[in-house]
């Protein structure tokens, strides 16, 4: 069956409805992968009352096989290596220096083009709702929560509308929880479970992004910053 969601911001709500119990509680923060990601994370954040940001993932690919990640870099100057990967594929080091430096001027380009002068909330101790459109792979998911892991937060939970089992599982292995509305037997890419699944451009991330700042009570946009342990 295709077209269990309408749109990205369908997806969204319904989603926001499962992740009801975190509504206004202190140290909670939404954080969407961009681009499509940011759209569900938006109705999700407005929903619960608490604040958003964008969490900026760039996979570290292995040289001639890009598709299998070595590691990845993140929002907040975060890099995470897979060690035992690079020692056993015999992966060099000018190797890795020369895929980082690639994916830090794109993850750079996201940054200012979505945030602006705006720094990343710290999530340090907090529970951070980790925000995409689905999941085929979860190789980007993967490399968010193991960026997250390196900040310290008190829980990672992942939160998708679609997912390939393979994905969930995978998820579910690495985060404290995941929550996820649908797992099709017969996956065959995320779109397809889409009615309206077309491009998000950087101008809709940034917009909403600005949207939440503003709809957001001024005692809870200084939350992020001073998170408390739940």
């Amino acid at each position: 069956m295709n077209g269990l969601f309408h749109n990205r911001q369908d997806a969204g709500n319904r989603l926001a409805t499962r992740l009801a119990e975190y509504a206004g509680k202190p140290g909670v923060i939404v954080l969407g992968l961009p681009r499509g990601g940011v759209p569900v994370a938006y109705e999700i954040a407005h929903a619960l009352g608490v604040p958003l940001d964008v969490f900026v993932v760039r996979k570290l690919g292995v040289p001639g096989h890009s598709e299998v990640a070595m590691g990845a870099i993140a929002s907040g100057d975060v890099c995470v290596l897979n060690e035992p990967l690079i020692r056993d594929l015999h992966i060099r080091r000018d190797a890795v220096a020369s895929v980082r430096a690639r994916e830090e001027q794109e993850l750079a380009r996201r940054e200012r083009a979505y945030r602006g002068a705006r720094p990343p909330v710290n999530v340090h101790g907090s529970t951070v709702l980790v925000v995409d459109d689905g999941l085929a792979t979860g190789a980007t998911m993967l490399a968010a929560v193991a960026a997250l892991r390196a900040q310290h937060p008190a829980k990672i939970i992942v939160a998708v509308p679609v997912a390939s089992s393979e994905a969930c599982a995978a998820l579910t292995a690495v985060a404290d929880r995941c929550v996820c509305l649908a797992i099709p037997p017969h996956f065959h890419g995320v779109g397809m479970w889409y009615e309206d699944f077309s491009q998000t451009e950087d101008a809709e991330v940034q917009e909403l992004l600005d949207r939440a700042a503003l709809l957001l009570p001024e005692h809870a946009r200084a939350r992020p910053v001073t998170a408390r342990r739940e």
